[in-house]
């Protein structure tokens, strides 16, 4: 059901919000958070997936079965880039390591553009990810027990922009 979702908002929104026709791509960016992690030491800043986080990765990849991505991101983090990796070798594509200090500079805009792109994040950089792409203070952070959110954006060729969060638990 969820990939039927995830399909038919994507191919409702091919065309311009006015319905036009263009030569230029829209660009859309699929937000999630990484799966779950391993929290039983709390001193340790990069923890690894849990059996069930490692579940829920490939439950992901299912999710995005009908979805061809052009780019995968991650951050660098064991918890974000094996949940990248799982999808990612799902699709036979490589992740990039993206910088959360650097969130929708000019240069990943630039790379993104015109393309569907994946970003495995966090429970604050996604949304602050998203809002910094819809220009407005949409989305707040995402509760630490929450590991189902999809954010999906939308940025059209004439510059508007729509945004859909749905989760997957």
């Amino acid at each position: 059901m969820t990939t039927f979702l995830i399909l038919v908002f994507s191919l409702f929104s091919l065309g311009t919000p006015s319905g036009e026709t263009t030569q230029e791509a829209m660009t859309t960016y699929y937000f999630i958070r990484h799966a779950e992690k391993d929290t039983s030491d709390p001193q340790d800043k990069d923890p690894k997936l849990t059996e069930i986080g490692l579940e829920r990765a490939k439950k992901w990849a299912e999710v995005f079965k009908e979805v061809e991505f052009d780019l995968i991101y991650s951050s660098d983090f064991n918890r974000t880039r094996t949940t990248a990796k799982i999808i990612a070798e799902s699709k036979e594509k490589e992740v990039d390591i993206y910088d959360p200090r650097k969130l929708n500079d000019a240069e990943f805009q630039k790379r993104s553009k015109g393309k569907k792109v994946l970003v495995v994040g966090h429970s604050n950089t996604n949304p602050h990810f998203v809002n910094l792409i819809l220009e407005e203070n949409r989305y707040k952070d995402i509760d630490e027990a929450e590991s189902g959110s999809l954010f999906i954006v939308h940025v059209f060729p004439n510059g508007a922009k729509a945004s859909e969060v749905l989760y997957i638990n």
